[in-house]
Parts: structure tokens; C-alpha cells; sequence
């Protein structure tokens, strides 16, 4: 089974092709890594819950879209020598910087259960 990295992240409406940009940029590193695929995903509706939901989670402001994403990896193993290799690969340093505010992204690495996808 696969193994997913997952995230939750604010974006200023005014940055979404400069997010767009830099995420694909992303996609195509980790894409050499070994990654699966790489799902980006802007938001469209995303209403208020009671308790909790997307927006506070990462504390949006007006202005502000949310971004789902993931990236599938064949296992464990590979996302793993991935991270390893983003440390030492030069390329990063060269990228843009990133079009929000890192300290409010929420991420969390996941053991996938099943897929309905066969």
C-alpha cells in the first residue's frame, strides 16, 4: 500500500499562481524521488463548522484560499530516502519562496488503509 504525506495550507488569494509556480516546481523533485504523484488542490467551498474546520485550522484570514494537497509515495521506505535527499539537494535552495505563511501549514504523514481506485 502506499504512503501519504498530506497537507493543509493558508494562501493569499493574490499568490495563486506564484503558489501554482513554485508547487510544480516541487512536484517535479519529488516526482525524481520516487514520488507516485503529487495532488495539488485550490479551495472552492469550504464552509464554517461548528467545532472546527479547514480555515481555522490553519488560522486563514480573509483574503485567504485554502490549499489540500498530497503526494503518494510506494512506501514508507521511499518517502523517507526523500526527505534525506531534500537536505542535500542544492535545487531547494534555489527555489522560490514559498507564497505563504509556513508556520500555519499543517501536514502529517499517513499509512494508507484502502483505495477505491483498484
Amino acid at each position: 500500500m502506499s504512503y501519504i504525506q498530506g497537507f493543509v495550507i493558508a494562501v493569499p488569494k493574490a499568490n495563486k499562481q506564484a503558489y501554482i509556480d513554485v508547487a510544480r516546481k516541487a512536484a517535479e523533485l519529488f516526482k525524481e524521488y520516487g514520488a507516485l504523484r503529487v495532488v495539488e488542490s485550490w479551495s472552492e467551498t469550504i464552509p464554517d463548522g461548528q467545532v472546527t474546520d479547514f480555515k481555522r485550522a490553519v488560522l486563514a484570514q480573509d483574503g485567504e484560499a485554502i490549499v489540500f494537497s498530497w503526494i503518494e509515495w510506494p512506501d514508507k521506505q521511499t518517502h523517507e530516502a526523500a526527505t534525506d535527499r531534500m537536505f542535500s539537494d542544492a535545487r531547494w535552495k534555489d527555489m522560490p519562496a514559498m507564497p505563504f505563511d509556513g508556520k500555519r501549514m499543517i501536514w502529517g504523514e499517513f499509512e494508507q488503509i484502502f483505495d477505491t481506485r483498484g
